[in-house]
């Protein structure tokens, strides 16, 4: 093992431990800035400055995509404008390692001034940030990853894992569900399967079709022909079942010389999962994870065949 990897190694078990120290430093101000976040009316604004910032940033970038309206402000910029930004409704979440940053001092009173709930965040619960807030989280880490013991790492890390603790805990409250979810992020593959309905990518034309009386040979043609991987068996407009390429294989084996002599009704699988075409995507692709099968038959309001979807189209 080289130098390199055991450093990296070191610096995962500082980080991960530094996490897990956080949990006996939770106390009632934690349940008290969850109560102040999910009763506010307005926005939670969340602010830091240099790598608390960063830091600050992506947690509200969390909570905005998971049912809490947020976004980051720099107080530096609070000073220069941003300040109309922040309504009496709203709660303020500021973050300092050390609790003592000048720059986020000087921005809380403007805050305090108009009464506007402040959970501070730092790791020193005698700090004047932790003072100045309503509620204070402790992040407090034993010592940084950082072999100087300088760079913010452990310290960025159970920020971050606090931050992620604060949205965890509103999405069960909130009961914020993948829907939900989805609604947030209509652009990405989640969003797609939730938010997209089954008739949007099955397959609608040139369907494999077969009758019940057809030719073992038929069925073969038929189920090559579409690259689905099954037949749809049908008489008098109704489904009867489906021949999969696994039926074909499987009475291969079993009939040998005599397979080319069978119908499609010795072959098929009666009963096949069907799914609505106004179904959503998610839910066909939870039917064939569920049934290890790889095509649905989708059918209309009258259970009449309209197309086929297979897992791929799911992804």
């Amino acid at each position: 093992m080289t130098d390199s990897i055991q450093d990296a190694i070191k610096c995962f078990q500082d980080e991960a431990q530094a996490i897990l120290d956080l949990i006996p430093q939770l106390t009632s101000d934690f349940d008290k800035a969850i109560d102040l976040i999910y009763n506010c009316t307005g926005k939670f604004i969340v602010t830091g400055v240099g790598k608390s910032g960063h830091i600050g940033a992506k947690i509200a970038a969390t909570l905005a995509s998971t049912g809490t309206p947020s976004f980051f402000i720099n107080p530096l910029d609070a000073y220069h404008g941003d300040l109309g930004m922040i309504s009496r409704n709203d709660v303020v979440m500021a973050i300092s390692y050390s609790g003592q940053t000048d720059e986020l001092l000087r921005f809380l009173p403007l805050l305090i001034d108009r009464k506007i709930p402040i959970i501070g965040m730092s790791g020193n619960p005698n700090s004047l940030l932790a003072q100045y807030s309503d509620c204070h989280l402790n992040i407090a880490v034993k010592r940084e990853a950082c072999p100087l013991n300088l760079a913010p790492t452990s310290s960025t890390t159970a920020t971050l894992a606090m931050g992620d603790a604060i949205a965890c805990a509103l999405i069960n409250k909130r009961g914020f569900k993948p829907e939900d979810f989805a609604k947030y992020h209509p652009g990405g593959s989640l969003g797609r399967r939730l938010l997209s309905k089954v008739e949007d990518y099955m397959v609608k034309t040139n369907l494999p079709i077969v009758s019940p009386e057809a030719k073992a040979s038929d069925a073969i043609f038929e189920i090559s022909k579409n690259k689905q991987g099954i037949a749809v068996v049908i008489e008098n407009s109704i489904i009867k079942g489906v021949v999969t390429d696994g039926d074909i294989r499987r009475a291969m084996q079993k009939n040998q010389d005599n397979f080319f002599n069978l119908t499609v009704n010795d072959l098929m699988s009666r009963n096949p999962k069907i799914i609505k075409g106004k179904a959503r995507l998610s839910e066909a692709e939870q039917l064939m994870r569920t049934n290890s099968i790889h095509s649905l038959i989708v059918v209309d309001e009258e259970n009449r065949l309209a197309g086929i979807i297979d897992y791929f189209r799911t992804i």
